[in-house]
This record gives C-alpha cells, sequence and structure tokens, in this order.
C-alpha cells in the first residue's frame, strides 16, 4: 500500500504556460521525491503595458510518501 501527498506551488515563464509547467515540475523534483503526477489548477497571465508579460500556473504536484 501506498499513500500520497498533494502540495500547491505556482511557477512563472515568460515563453508559455507549458513552459511554466515544465519549470515548475524540475524545479520541484529538487525538493520533492517520487513524484507522479500534476494537475494544472489554474492559469493566468501578467499583463505589462498592454501585453503578456509572463504566463503563470498553480499546479496540484502529487508525491507518493516514503516509508
Amino acid at each position: 500500500m501506498s499513500v500520497a501527498r498533494v502540495t500547491e506551488i505556482s511557477a512563472t515563464s515568460s515563453n508559455s504556460f507549458d513552459d511554466a509547467v515544465k519549470q515548475g515540475i524540475e524545479r520541484a523534483s529538487k525538493t520533492l521525491r517520487n513524484i507522479e503526477s500534476a494537475w494544472v489548477k489554474d492559469q493566468n497571465v501578467e499583463i505589462q503595458n498592454g501585453k503578456v508579460a509572463a504566463y503563470r500556473v498553480n499546479l496540484l504536484v502529487t508525491f507518493v510518501l516514503e516509508d
């Protein structure tokens, strides 16, 4: 039997939502072990001078707890 935990993280990219997700997972992997999945809970953009300046995602990251 395994037990998992879900934690919420936020990641930002100046390129795209996909890049924000990728960067968020890569960073979470440096601290969290046994990441199994992630769910994009929310996504939004930061606007500066009438243009999109950044893409932000809130991720729910699921990881399995060690025994």
